[in-house]
């Protein structure tokens, strides 16, 4: 990331509104679109630049922490706002990739569905960037639900998830551009005792992804095997996509005389 802030990166006053904002963020996607940097790699680092300043000053609280941060800590204050948000939660909301589509469309340059294409169907030694590799490229269309795919990358439908993985990476390292990734779903099972299960309650629950403990809510009555589904706290999306969902198996704990009952009930059945 340049030293420059945010501001400097869009060339905007302090004080500019968020339509300048907006307007300084269009001007310069035009400018550093692959189309018109063919061969200089140079672009695509400083697209990914732009691309964060936009996100943050195009938020309002977002740039509301971040001035704060330059008033308290001056050159130091990009390096203070990264550090207190993921790359995800930097991105999430944002409209940068509505914004590229709109410059595509408007000066006749390819969209992101258009730069995928470039990717040909063959074998090929790849380097970009310093990133190496060998693979198979893709070529093809994306349509709809580019980036609606729940924990997978654009061209997850048509290649391995490995692959597509690794072209993703080169398509931001191409481009600057960091595409969508909605998060995987979790899957876990709870444990519950009889007694809970029959009457409901609430039982803690650790997340095993996101280091904090949620207080299930177990309705009476519940039956071994029975599934709650908590929206949203799967794993968490990438530039601002929508998180996975969590999937939790319920599992009803037996105590120790019946346990040991079935189990003499499954040996007697085998003779």
């Amino acid at each position: 990331m340049s030293e420059l802030n945010y501001y400097q990166i869009l060339n905007v006053e302090c004080n500019a509104d968020a339509q300048k904002i907006k307007t300084a963020y269009r001007e310069l996607a035009f400018q550093y679109h692959p189309d018109r940097n063919e061969g200089d790699p140079a672009s695509a680092d400083k697209m990914k630049s732009i691309n964060e300043a936009y996100a943050v000053l195009s938020d309002p609280d977002k740039r509301r922490e971040y001035d704060l941060l330059r008033q308290r800590f001056g050159d130091g204050a990009q390096s203070r706002f990264r550090s207190a948000y993921t790359e995800q939660e930097i991105f999430r909301g944002s409209d940068v990739h509505q914004i590229f589509e709109e410059v595509a469309r408007s000066f006749g340059l390819r969209g992101l569905d258009g730069l995928f294409g470039d990717f040909t169907g063959q074998k090929v030694d790849i380097n970009i960037n310093g990133l190496t590799g060998k693979g198979f490229i893709y070529k093809g269309e994306f349509g709809p639900g580019l980036f609606g795919q729940k924990g997978k990358s654009p061209m997850a439908k048509t290649v391995s998830p490995r692959m597509a993985k690794f072209m993703g990476s080169l398509f931001e390292k191409a481009t600057g551009i960091s595409l969508p990734r909605e998060g995987e779903d979790i899957h876990d099972t709870l444990h519950l005792t009889k007694e809970l299960a029959a009457s409901g309650g609430e039982i803690a629950y650790s997340h095993p992804k996101r280091s904090t403990t949620l207080m299930i809510t177990i309705s009476p009555g519940t039956k071994d095997g029975q599934r709650i589904r908590l929206t949203g706290m799967g794993e968490e999306g990438k530039q601002g996509a929508k998180a996975g969902d969590l999937y939790l198996k319920l599992k009803v704990k037996k105590p120790f005389l019946e346990k040991a009952r079935d189990v003499i009930v499954a040996a007697v059945k085998r003779y």
